[in-house]
């Protein structure tokens, strides 16, 4: 079914959180854009109507980027609603007739991964299995055999050129560009390999707490929420070789390739840490050791990164909202004293706005042989009517292009390199908000530290660039 355009979307878990923030606003997009253009079916248990969904549709724009009056007049059009209990046969029934003469639907599942079987069940009893495709949303499972577990209800019903596995981060565009960047431009494999690079750091920092999550980030962390997921998708895109076919699966192999060549973490190189204030969040144990902040290094035994070490590392409530990668370099073999030497970087920022910055050394002004460090600095900030992450992924779902999507041996595979870490029980460092961590950080930092977005040091060379 893979160059068949999906005919419907069902999306179930209508009236829930996800939707009101992110669906309806994505599917108000893609109707602007003229990118939908067939029956979108709601499904969930609320005792609503289908005017109940539409005004909740209103209310979701209105709060999340804005009412467009003739796109949400033509995707009231489209709406439908089935409401009814997801372990009653009738409701599969209801959701049949609703499709009516739809033989290629999407089925999104909005909902908690415990109500996957028993809706992957139904839809197949019920005839809307057949032809379709299936969109999960992450967590895929909470570890390894949970995961595995998943996959085996998903290919169950489905084939796996059917199962899109929505990792919203491979929605934006900023996280693909580095395959433009890499691939792309002849002059960037001189250097992206072992023989010039001597170090890559990954941040991803959030200038916030958990905002009302408490229950669920409790039972989760950040190396599941976002450390096995997003970032290590854009630990893929950095490492991966280029593929030999531009399609999804030879890509995805090439993104696979480099998560088989990583070991799983020793529990040496990860320091976990939680902010002080965490514990009273609603939802959070008295006691808790989940990590709201996690830093680890890796490395990957490929012929091209060998012997350098990435370091990765997310958290809440530090000092900056910025993610970031920044590859340094190894020192040249200059006459000059190598203690005046400053090591060359590349510097990449996905978000907020986008930067490609590389950081060199330059003659000072004035007479004689003085250097000075500064970047020379391209910047991007995101436009208006660019798409959305989950504007991106629904539509690639639904046209059947599963490359955005995580396939079932990169899951696993992911899963396999933190899972032993996590059973450990590792301890969990207290740190003060808005810093860069607790103190015990500094036994899996960088030569020389880590490079903080946001540093004074850092924004002030970048004006001297510019």
């Amino acid at each position: 079914m893979t160059n068949i355009h999906s005919d419907a979307l069902v999306f179930f878990g209508a009236t829930g959180d996800l939707a009101y923030k992110k669906i309806f606003p994505a599917l108000q997009a893609m109707v602007k854009r003229g990118h939908l253009n067939v029956p979108v079916v709601g499904v969930a248990k609320a005792g609503w109507n289908l005017d109940q969904l539409r005004a909740r549709a209103h209310d979701s724009l209105e709060k999340h980027g804005g009412v467009d009056p003739a796109a949400f007049e033509k995707l009231c059009g489209l709406l439908r609603y089935v409401d009814g209990d997801y372990q009653d046969p009738e409701t599969f029934a209801a959701l049949r007739r609703e499709l009516k003469d739809a033989h290629s639907p999407a089925h999104y599942l909005a909902i908690p991964p415990v109500l996957f079987e028993t809706v992957v069940e139904h839809l197949a009893k019920s005839n809307c299995a057949g032809g379709a495709r299936v969109i999960v949303e992450k967590p895929f499972g909470h570890d390894l055999a949970s995961a595995q577990e998943l996959n085996k209800v998903l290919l169950g019903t489905f084939d796996e050129s059917d199962v899109f596995r929505i990792d919203h981060y491979l929605g934006k565009r900023p996280v693909n560009n580095l395959l433009a960047f890499r691939f792309a431009n002849s002059f960037v494999e001189a250097f992206w390999n072992r023989n010039y690079i001597k170090t890559v750091e990954i941040t991803m920092a959030e200038d916030f707490g958990v905002q009302g999550r408490g229950g669920f980030y409790d039972q989760t962390g950040t190396i599941r929420d976002v450390i096995q997921n997003h970032l290590f998708q854009v630990l893929s895109n950095l490492a991966m070789e280029p593929s030999v076919r531009f399609d999804s699966d030879s890509i995805r192999d090439e993104k696979v390739k480099v998560l088989k060549a990583i070991e799983p973490i020793d529990e040496k190189n990860l320091v976990r840490g939680q902010f002080r204030s965490y514990r009273d969040e609603n939802g959070v144990a008295r006691d808790s050791k989940t990590e709201t902040f996690a830093a680890l290094k890796l490395e990957i035994n490929s012929w091209r990164w060998k012997g350098v070490p990435f370091y990765i590392r997310a958290g809440k409530n530090l000092p900056a909202t910025c993610t970031e990668i920044v590859a340094r370099f190894h020192k040249p073999p200059s006459l000059l004293p190598e203690s005046i030497l400053v090591e060359n970087h590349l510097r990449m920022r996905l978000s907020p706005e986008v930067t490609i910055a590389i950081g060199m050394m330059s003659l000072s002004p004035g007479e004689g042989l003085n250097l000075q460090t500064g970047e020379m600095v391209a910047s991007h900030s995101p436009q208006a009517d660019e798409m959305d992450a989950y504007e991106r992924v629904l539509g690639a779902a639904m046209g059947g292009d599963s490359t955005l999507f995580a396939r079932e041996d990169y899951v696993e595979e992911a899963w396999r390199i933190v899972e032993p870490v996590l059973k450990k029980n590792t301890p969990v460092y207290p740190y003060a908000a808005k810093t860069w961590g607790p103190d015990e950080v500094e036994r899996v930092s960088p030569p020389g530290g880590w490079s903080n977005p946001g540093d004074k040091k850092v924004m002030a060379l970048a004006s001297e660039a510019a």
